[in-house]
């Protein structure tokens, strides 16, 4: 039997000049708010500091929904907007990535250990997302040569057993044909995959994989902490040397 299909979307926030003009006092409980309705869209959210590793996304939220209804996908985006309109004077969303799950056709369900579970509670502390696509070229190749292509992708992703993906198919609903995301404990070491996926035959096929979004894994009141102004009185400058 098929597995079933998840509906996921990485949505990134950035805030508005308005909320930086907004004193602590009133920044923290506006956070908790919206945090908290955030939490609400989808049958898992999961939370990740972004800022800095990209200037223009302070934070991301990876919202999962079961689309095993023709409704489902109806009532996911509705419920989202519902949540977040409330709040869009303060923060808006720069990059929202959306695709569902398939199985994929170059791997074996049962051979893909590395395949990250959506409703996992478990998740590591680094995120990594980006879009992709392919060339056209790619799709007029013939199923055997896009198999042997991807079979020494797969085979160099497998040296690296810690490091997780899950593929979303995003074909005419967003302008990328997948979401490619990753999930792991060493942040170096997957640059190192990144870097040694560059070389292989099939990267001569890629149409588009940028932006590169990185995340940290946080909790609501990390997030309040981080981007809800300073708590703790800021360090007094070292004392000069006497000559």
């Amino acid at each position: 039997m098929a597995a079933p299909r998840i509906l996921v979307s990485y949505t990134t926030f950035a805030f508005q000049d308005s909320f930086w003009q907004l004193p602590p006092a009133e920044k923290r409980p506006w956070l908790r708010e919206l945090f908290a309705a955030l939490a609400q869209t989808g049958r898992s959210v999961s939370l990740y500091q972004v800022f800095p590793a990209r200037s223009e996304y302070d934070f991301l939220v990876w919202s999962t929904a079961d689309c095993e209804t023709l409704p489902a996908p109806d009532e996911f985006f509705a419920n989202f907007a519902r949540r977040v309109t409330p709040f869009r004077q303060h923060v808006r969303t720069p990059a929202i990535l959306t695709g569902i799950t398939k199985p994929s056709m170059y791997v074996r369900q049962h051979e893909n250990p590395q395949e990250i579970n959506p409703y996992d509670a478990d998740r590591k502390p680094y995120f990594v997302i980006y879009p992709f696509s392919k060339t056209v070229e790619w799709y007029l190749k013939s199923r055997e040569d896009r198999q042997q292509l991807m079979t020494e992708h797969i085979r160099l992703g497998k040296t690296y057993p810690s490091i997780k993906q899950l593929l979303l198919y995003s074909f005419g609903i967003q302008d990328q044909e997948f979401v490619v995301a990753y999930e792991m404990d060493d942040l170096p070491l997957f640059s190192d995959l990144v870097q040694a996926l560059r070389s292989t035959a099939a990267r001569a096929f890629t149409l588009l994989d940028t932006p590169i979004i990185t995340g940290t894994l946080r909790t609501a009141d990390q997030l309040v902490e981080i981007f809800g102004g300073a708590s703790t009185p800021a360090a007094e400058p070292p004392t000069p040397s006497r000559p």
